[in-house]
C-alpha cells in the first residue's frame, strides 16, 4: 500500500481498504495479515497504526521505486508474487486460458478449478495505473482465436489446424498494440470455424459453441467472433474482447449480447498474423459492456488512424425502423431512442431505403441487391481457399500420406461453391468498389465540419431476434444477398453496435418471460469512426444510453439462470 500522506492514520487506512475490497476481485481480507506502507512523499511521516494483531511495516521510498499496490503472496525468502485468481468459464467462451512470460510470450495457464471448464486467470487491478502511455494498464483482455499470440497455438476453430501447426513466434499487430498499452492477455477465445458463420449446435463439429449468457441462456450467441461476445456478455471480470468483422463477426455476437461492438473503418489496423477470410473485407474490431474502455482500446490499436471529434451531424437516416409503437416493447424503444438523439444533436430524422436510393441515382444500372447479391460468398470463399485452404491442405496431406483434414460443414460449403462458381475475385471486387463509390460520395459523404455528411442507423437486434441454439436447423447454405449489415461490408465505413435497452419474450426454454438486448447500429462516413466513438461517449454521460451490465440481461445484470452463486464467481 502506497502513500504520499504524512498524516496516514488508520482511519484512512480503512478508507482504502474499503475502496481496494470494492474495486478488485483478487483482493480479500486475509492479504491484511501483513501489510507493507510504502510512503512516497517528502515529508517527514509520523504515521501509526495500530491494527490489532495484523503486523505493519512501513517505509520510506522514492515513488519511482515503489512496489505497485495490491495483494502479493510473501515467500519464507521474502521474494514477492503477485497473485491471479481462477475463474471458471462456464459459458465456454475460452479456447485456451492464458499467463504472460518474462520475455514478452505466452503460455498455457497450468491451473483449473471446479465448474467442468477452463480456469482463466486474471490478475488485482489494484496493481497497474492507466497512464498516456498506457491507457489500458491493468484492462483484462480477451482475444478471438484467429490472432496468433506468441508463445500460444492458434486454432482458427479447428481441431486439426490446433494441432498440426507450432505456437506462434509472433504476436499479431493488432494484439501487440493493445498489450502495449497495458492491457493483459487472460486467454484466446473460441472463434466459428476459419471465421466463417456458423450456428449452434449442428455446425459446431470439432468445438462446443459457447453459450449466448442472455435472456434464457440458450439463444444463439452469433459467430463468428462468438467467444469474444459470450464472454463479454457473461464475466465482469473481463473487460474487453478482440474479434474479427468481415461479413458481421463482431457486429452480430455485439447485438446477441447486447455489447458495444465495431466494425472499423477498412484498413485502419494492418491484420499480419491474421488468419484471413477475405483481405478485401477483413476489419479488426472490438466488444465491451464500456465504451470508455472501448474507445481507450480503440485509440490504442488504431492509433492515429481515428480522430476524435464531437462535431456531430445534424441529419440521421433510419433504415427500416418503426413508425409507431406496435406490439412489440422494442418499437416504443427506438422511437424513444431515436427522439433523444435528435434533440440531443439538434438533428433531423428521416426514413432511408438504400435499394430506392441506388435507384434514383443509377436508373440504368443493375438494382443493387442483385449487383452484390453474390459478391460477400464469392470474395470469402475464393480467398480463403486460396490464402488458407490449399497451402494447408497441401501440408496436411504431405505429412499424412495424402490424407485430408476435417473441416466443418459451413466452411467446407462454401470453400465448395468458390471451387465450382465461374465468377473471378476482380469482378466481386468490381462490384463492391462500384457501390462503394456510389455509396461514400452520395449518402454517407464526408464532411469538412463533421466528418460525416450523416449518420446511418439500423436496427442490429430486437426481442423479436430469438435463434434457440437447440433446434435442428438445415445445413449450412452459401451467404447469399444483400442487406443493411452489408452496407459497411462494401462501403468500407465504419458501423458500431449500441445497446439502448432490452425488452421481453417469452422463451420455450423456460417457459417464462425473459428479455433479451435491443442494438442499433450507427454508420458514418469511411474514416468518422472517432466522431462516432465520441458520440456514443456523450450519449452516456447524457444519459441517453448506458454502460451494459454482465450477467442474464444487459441492462440489470444478474445471475445467469442455472447459477446459485454470483455471475462468475
Amino acid at each position: 500500500m502506497s502513500t504520499d500522506d504524512a498524516g496516514f492514520s488508520g482511519d484512512i487506512f480503512n478508507s482504502v481498504v474499503s475502496n481496494w475490497t470494492e474495486a478488485d476481485d483478487v483482493f480479500q481480507s486475509g492479504f491484511l495479515q501483513g501489510v507493507y506502507l510504502q510512503y512516497t512523499g517528502s515529508a517527514y511521516s509520523g504515521a501509526k497504526l495500530s491494527l490489532g494483531n495484523t503486523s505493519v511495516l512501513a517505509a520510506q521510498v522514492d515513488a519511482a521505486n515503489a512496489i505497485p499496490d495490491g495483494p502479493y503472496f510473501v515467500s519464507s525468502a521474502g521474494g514477492l508474487y503477485q497473485p491471479w485468481r481462477l475463474y471458471s468459464d462456464i459459458m465456454g467462451a475460452f479456447s485456451e486460458s492464458t499467463i504472460s512470460n518474462a520475455d514478452g510470450s505466452f503460455s498455457v495457464l497450468p491451473a483449473n478449478v471446479q465448474g467442468q471448464s477452463l480456469a482463466v486467470a486474471v490478475p488485482s487491478r489494484l496493481s497497474y495505473t492507466k497512464t498516456a502511455k498506457k491507457p489500458l494498464a491493468g484492462v483484462r483482455l480477451g482475444i478471438k482465436d484467429i490472432y496468433d499470440v506468441a508463445g500460444m497455438k492458434t486454432s482458427n476453430g479447428n481441431r486439426a489446424w490446433y494441432h498440426f501447426y507450432p505456437e506462434a513466434n509472433k504476436t499479431a499487430l493488432a494484439v501487440q498494440r493493445l498489450v502495449d498499452a497495458g492491457a493483459i492477455i487472460v486467454g484466446k477465445m473460441k472463434t466459428s470455424q476459419f471465421a466463417n458463420g456458423e450456428s449452434a449446435t449442428a455446425d459446431w463439429v470439432d468445438y462446443h459453441a459457447p453459450f449466448n449468457p442472455r435472456g434464457d441462456g440458450y439463444q444463439q450467441p452469433s459467430s463468428s467472433s462468438s467467444g469474444p461476445g459470450a464472454g463479454e456478455g457473461a464475466y465482469e471480470w473481463l473487460d474487453i474482447t478482440l474479434g474479427s468483422d468481415t461479413g458481421g463477426s463482431v457486429r452480430g455476437p455485439s447485438q446477441s449480447q447486447g455489447l458495444f461492438g465495431n466494425r472499423p473503418s477498412h484498413g485502419l489496423v494492418e491484420l499480419t498474423n491474421v488468419m484471413p477470410l477475405a483481405p478485401e473485407l477483413d476489419t479488426a474490431g472490438l466488444l465491451s459492456r464500456d465504451p470508455s474502455i472501448w474507445t481507450a482500446a480503440a485509440k490504442a490499436m488504431y492509433l492515429d488512424n481515428i480522430t476524435i471529434s464531437s462535431s456531430y451531424p445534424k441529419q440521421i437516416l433510419l433504415a427500416d425502423f418503426p413508425t409507431e409503437a406496435s406490439e412489440y416493447e422494442s418499437d416504443a424503444l427506438l422511437l424513444d431512442f431515436v427522439d433523444k438523439l435528435s434533440s440531443f444533436l439538434g438533428a433531423n430524422a428521416t426514413a432511408f431505403n438504400i435499394t430506392e436510393a441506388w435507384a434514383t441515382d443509377n436508373p440504368d444500372t443493375t438494382p443493387v441487391d442483385e449487383l452484390l447479391n453474390t459478391t460477400y460468398p464469392l470474395l470469402i470463399a475464393k480467398e480463403q481457399t486460396q490464402l488458407v485452404r490449399d497451402p494447408w491442405y497441401a501440408e496436411y496431406a504431405a505429412a499424412n500420406d495424402g490424407r485430408l483434414p476435417f473441416v466443418d460443414p459451413a466452411p467446407l460449403a462454401r470453400w465448395s461453391y468458390g471451387d465450382n462458381s465461374s465468377a473471378t475475385i476482380a469482378e466481386a471486387v468490381a462490384n463492391k468498389t462500384q457501390f462503394m463509390s456510389w455509396f461514400n460520395s452520395s449518402v454517407l459523404a464526408p464532411d469538412a465540419k463533421t466528418c460525416s455528411s450523416s449518420l446511418l442507423l439500423y436496427i442490429g437486434s430486437t426481442e423479436a431476434d430469438t435463434a434457440y441454439r437447440n433446434l435442428y436447423l438445415t445445413p449450412p447454405s452459401i451467404p447469399f444477398g444483400f442487406s443493411a449489415s452489408r452496407i459497411s461490408v462494401f462501403s468500407e465505413a465504419p458501423d458500431m453496435v449500441v445497446p439502448i435497452g432490452q425488452a421481453s419474450y417469452f422463451s420455450s426454454i423456460t417457459n417464462h418471460t425473459e428479455v433479451l438486448p435491443v442494438t442499433v447500429d450507427f454508420m458514418a462516413a469511411k474514416g468518422c469512426d472517432g466522431m462516432v466513438f465520441s458520440l456514443v461517449e456523450d450519449l452516456v454521460a447524457e444519459g441517453i444510453i448506458s454502460v451494459s451490465k454482465a450477467g442474464r440481461t444487459n441492462v440489470d445484470g444478474g445471475q445467469i439462470l442455472f447459477r446459485r452463486s454470483e455471475v462468475g464467481q
